[in-house]
């Protein structure tokens, strides 16, 4: 295990280390002007829940096949990358940490393409209900490499930068959650409900879908050549954990 990191050391990869090696210096460059955040600087901090669909296709990752008996408590942060303001296009970045029983697991989702090849590109976009949200570096699970998806089915976040929060938002933001295998289609799996959460700090909110892993999911050896170099340089060795509220019950 690399130090302090709780992840794995790196794989001796030569490409995908030096792939993360590059992107490490990147971040390192922007986060002097861009401190703590070097991108995705300003979110708004968002809170639901995620019920699952019944008799959804496998994926291979048990988080997925094996659904709570209820729906799971998310807090989430919806931002744009490049903090770009708006109506201006830039990539939109939407962050989800679940309660996956009792512990924190994050996704990280980004604007991208939705059919192959350009669910493995970043797409920018206006608006985030327009987007599609993909998470490119696949999970690796029982079956092999798997996708994780979220697209609007109706409402909008209230804003993607707190400062244009309104003073008031009761609007509901709901999402369809899918999975899919490198180059197959998408199987939903899991509707997502989102609306503006009370508290809008977000100092605990940074996330790490390797760190903390999705049950049942493991990480791909270049994956985490790619990532980790850049994550372990810009986010704290061990942060505060913002977990969501409450579990939501049924009925």
């Amino acid at each position: 295990m690399t130090p302090g990191t709780r992840i794995p050391r790196l794989p001796s990869s030569p490409v995908a280390r030096t792939i993360g090696a590059a992107l490490e210096g990147v971040f390192a460059l922007m986060r002097r002007l861009r401190a703590p955040r070097p991108i995705h600087s300003r979110g708004v901090v968002l809170s639901g829940s995620m019920t699952w669909i019944p008799d959804a296709a496998p994926s291979g990752l048990s988080w997925i096949d094996e659904p709570p008996p209820s729906p799971a408590p998310v807090v989430a942060r919806v931002s744009r990358s490049l903090g770009l303001p708006a109506p201006l296009p830039d990539i939109i970045g939407l962050a989800l940490r679940v309660d996956a029983d009792g512990r924190p697991a994050d996704i990280e989702f980004a604007s991208t393409g939705w059919h192959v090849p350009g669910r493995f590109a970043l797409a920018v976009h206006r608006r985030a209900e327009r987007a599609r949200f993909g998470v490119l570096l696949p999970y690796r699970g029982r079956r092999g490499p798997v996708l994780l998806a979220a697209r609007t089915r109706s409402g909008r976040p209230p804003a993607t930068d707190p400062r244009e929060l309104p003073d008031a938002d009761d609007t509901v933001w709901t999402l369809t959650m899918g999975h899919a295998t490198a180059w197959g289609p998408w199987h939903p799996f899991a509707i997502l409900e989102l609306r503006l959460d009370p508290g809008q700090d977000d100092r605990a909110l940074r996330f790490d879908a390797v760190r903390r892993p999705l049950p049942g999911a493991r990480t791909y050896a270049w994956v985490r050549a790619v990532r980790q170099p850049s994550y372990t340089r810009v986010q704290p060795t061990d942060p505060d954990v913002r977990m969501p509220r409450t579990r939501v019950t049924e009925g």
